[in-house]
């Protein structure tokens, strides 16, 4: 048995992963605004409706996410409910469950190397010692891409069962679907079937969703796609979670999710 939902949640507070957590309101809202204007860097490689507003986006984070639901609350810090998030995370679990079972071909993928890459090599280690396939895809790839020096010449890099999108300093951060395409191109190309499930977030999880590819992924109360995503039915689930924690803090959420009662196959 894993921790129980009381100790992730207690977790979840003590650490800032939510409940009053470091995005603040200001961030958020634009971010609302960004994808509600179809800004591509927060779509994350989702085609929404066009319906969607700034306001019906924060009613949605509201619902999904738990942030604050005052219309004049604008600066300061905002919130994730952490019983939002260990409903998503049973959601998750239940998902990943069936890979477990069912020996499943996932991809694990992040665009948060830094603190998110560490928690799916503990899903990658699960599936393979379960008999699944950790795939490895278009590695070596590249593609033109935006970061914080400006356009450069990037690629698809793979360590531990985790894919990352790389410059030459290595691993970076990024929002954008081109390295999950060229990925599933790759895997295409090769004659090898799309995988089954796609474990990640950002871009890496949008653009596989899109694709029409079961996608499960993490995201910041400043990133609302996936939440968009799964209220379409487009992402399968998306957790709730604040994102920039130091990486070992997440290894008790590995343990909540490999160990539901479920995931163990009892």
């Amino acid at each position: 048995m894993g921790p129980s939902r009381e100790t992730l949640i207690a977790h979840l507070l003590a650490t800032g992963m939510a409940g009053r957590v470091a995005t603040p309101r200001e961030n958020n809202l634009e971010h609302f605004r960004r994808l509600a204007a179809r800004d591509p860097h927060y779509l994350f490689g989702l085609d929404p409706g066009r319906h969607w507003t700034p306001d019906t986006i924060l009613d949605l984070m509201v619902r999904k996410v738990g942030v604050n639901p005052r219309l004049n609350y604008r600066f300061g810090v905002d919130t994730i409910d952490p019983e939002l998030t260990a409903d998503a995370l049973d959601r998750y679990a239940a998902r990943f469950d069936t890979a477990l079972r069912e020996k499943q071909r996932v991809l694990f993928a992040t665009g948060h190397p830094r603190t998110l890459a560490r928690l799916y090599r503990h899903f990658a280690a699960a599936l393979a010692e379960a008999g699944g396939t950790v795939l490895e895809a278009g590695v070596g790839r590249t593609y033109e891409g935006f970061t914080k020096y400006g356009h450069q010449r990037l690629e698809i890099d793979f360590f531990r069962g985790v894919h990352t999108a790389a410059d030459a300093g290595g691993s970076i951060h990024t929002h954008s679907p081109a390295p999950i395409l060229l990925a599933l191109s790759a895997l295409n190309e090769a004659g090898e079937p799309a995988p089954d499930l796609v474990v990640a977030d950002h871009g890496w999880c949008g653009g596989a969703a899109r694709a029409g590819i079961d996608a499960i992924g993490f995201a910041d109360c400043n990133d609302p796609a996936l939440f968009v995503g799964e209220e379409e039915g487009t992402v399968r689930v998306a957790v709730p979670i604040d994102d920039g924690i130091d990486a070992e803090e997440y290894d008790l959420l590995a343990a909540y999710v490999l160990g539901r009662e479920f995931a163990t196959g009892k």
